[in-house]
């Protein structure tokens, strides 16, 4: 196609936050955009559900409703989605890529719920697929994963990719605030959404931990393999607790390689203050790649934002655009490993484990014995009194999830025991400081 065609035509699906600020770019970089490209990249047209609405900036003659029409013009060459969700995304992608015309996509929802028959489409079409806003905003991440580590073998990906929980939980260990006043200030701030569900429940951190593990291991992942918790019940007694140990409260994705499969899980952890992902605070996202001979990588950077968000689609839509002009494609992920997902009671890991217990003597040795007798392997005991009651803080060395979970339920049934009043896993131990 090199020299056939002066200009690219871009068909923008959606034109909320991100998709305003993907249209201010093309237009503001637009000479720069077109020596780095190899074309100019000019908007053919922007599909939009309320094509009244006051857009500043946004010509109202590129306004359209009929998004199938505009995906599937023959004029245009690239599609770029920033609608969200799964339908109509996901029929429009579809066509799109029916029509030979390669998507720049920003959707991890669709790509964790249906990415093996998005990714089916782009090779049966020769479509290229590119998405690396999908996971940590503007941090260059995916590529990585995807290209540059291609002759290594990744065993671990760890990291914080959600920046509202993030957010809460730094304003709960700096502040001392519990849950729902931090959820407050996140939203008061537009870190959070008007209903956090996705992002506080752990739907959007899972879903970022699917793709990852996806690319990372050759393996067709999807949302139902995730194991997935919430912070909604992280509590201050939890986020004063891990200090007094030295150490701090983070949501975290983590996707491992063993010889037996892959595990992929997204849920609160304490990680040792000495960490570095401990000291990443606010919004901001932080991921660690360990590998065979890269050894240990880490990515930081503003994980969320209308800007942030359209820097990396720009980045994707260049490669696109230097991609059709060449007549070449880009580099389709496969996912020949194969690999078993295993499931969350297999998974190894330590916990910190907080009983409400009566204050006599004698409590700690049947507590003892119900760890004993699940394999689970003390590692360090705390107690403090609070009148006739007692709080009761074990750490455990490694044990199964399973072997956690029958312990707990062992534990619940002593007389001695009022409660359990928290189980959270620990996480980076042995992670460089």
């Amino acid at each position: 196609m090199s020299g056939a065609k002066q200009a690219l035509k871009i068909a923008l699906l959606g034109c909320g936050t991100v998709g305003t600020q993907v249209a201010r770019l093309l237009s503001e970089q637009a000479d720069d955009l077109e020596k780095r490209a190899g074309a100019r990249l000019e908007l053919g047209g922007i599909a939009v559900r309320r094509p009244g609405h006051d857009r500043p900036g946004i010509d109202p003659a590129l306004l359209t409703t009929d998004a199938e029409a505009l995906v599937t013009r023959p004029d245009i060459d690239i599609v770029v989605e920033v609608i969200g969700g799964i339908e109509p995304a996901r029929s429009l992608i579809l066509s799109a890529m029916k029509a030979g015309k390669p998507v720049v996509t920003a959707n991890k929802a669709l790509l964790a719920e249906n990415g093996e028959e998005i990714h089916g489409a782009a090779a049966e079409n020769q479509a290229d697929l590119y998405y690396e806003a999908s996971v940590a905003g503007a941090i260059p991440l995916l590529r990585p994963l995807r290209e540059s580590l291609a002759g290594d073998t990744v065993h671990r990906v760890l990291g914080i990719v959600n920046g509202t929980t993030n957010f809460i939980l730094d304003q709960m260990d700096t502040s001392g605030a519990g849950f729902a006043e931090s959820l407050e200030e996140a939203q008061a701030l537009g870190y959070a959404e008007p209903d956090p569900t996705a992002d506080v429940e752990g739907f959007d951190a899972a879903a970022k931990a699917c793709i990852l593990a996806r690319l990372a291991f050759h393996t067709e992942v999807t949302a139902s393999d995730v194991h997935r918790e919430g912070v909604t019940e992280i509590t201050a007694a939890d986020i004063v607790s891990a200090r007094k140990l030295g150490r701090t409260v983070k949501l975290l994705a983590i996707c491992e390689r063993f010889p037996s499969g892959v595990s992929v899980r997204v849920h609160p952890a304490m990680i040792p203050r000495s960490h570095p992902l401990a000291s990443v605070g606010g919004a901001y996202n932080a991921v660690f790649v360990e590998a065979e001979s890269a050894g240990q990588l880490m990515f930081y950077g503003a994980g969320a934002g209308g800007t942030p968000t359209a820097s990396a689609m720009l980045g994707d839509i260049v490669a696109v655009a230097r991609n059709r002009m060449s007549g070449a494609r880009g580099f389709e992920p496969s996912n020949y490993a194969g690999l078993p997902v295993l499931p969350m009671g297999d998974t190894l890991t330590r916990y910190h484990v907080s009983l409400d217990v009566d204050d006599r003597p004698g409590v700690l040795a049947p507590v003892a014995e119900g760890f004993a007798r699940h394999g689970v392997s003390i590692q360090q005991v705390r107690q403090a009194s609070r009148g006739n009651a007692a709080e009761l803080v074990i750490v455990t060395h490694e044990a199964t999830d399973a072997a956690l979970a029958a312990t707990i339920s062992e534990l619940q049934a002593l007389p001695i025991v009022r409660a359990v009043a928290s189980v959270m896993r620990v996480e980076g131990e042995g992670d460089p400081s």
